[in-house]
């Protein structure tokens, strides 16, 4: 997953858990500029443990894997390339 992505499903997360910019960031310990910024793919650097602590919040965890030569079937239906 990009930045981007990572930022775009931050943003879906929270209005799923209907957090507001600033009560998300007032959670986490950072600004509600920054959760903008990172939604928005404008903030250029972000310490991992930061993204750690707004997916916790989420309800979510950040995870990393091995990235592989080809996609696997599930990455291939997620980008819509399903038959």
């Amino acid at each position: 997953m990009s930045v981007e992505e990572l930022g775009k499903t931050i943003r879906r997360l929270r209005k799923e858990r209907g957090f507001t910019q600033a009560e998300l960031a007032t959670q986490v310990g950072i600004s509600r500029a920054t959760v903008s910024g990172i939604e928005n793919n404008t903030v250029l650097e972000l310490g991992i443990r930061k993204y750690e602590r707004l997916l916790n919040a989420l309800g979510h965890t950040l995870s990393v894997k091995t990235q592989s030569g080809r996609p696997t079937l599930d990455e291939l239906k997620e980008r819509g390339f399903d038959d």
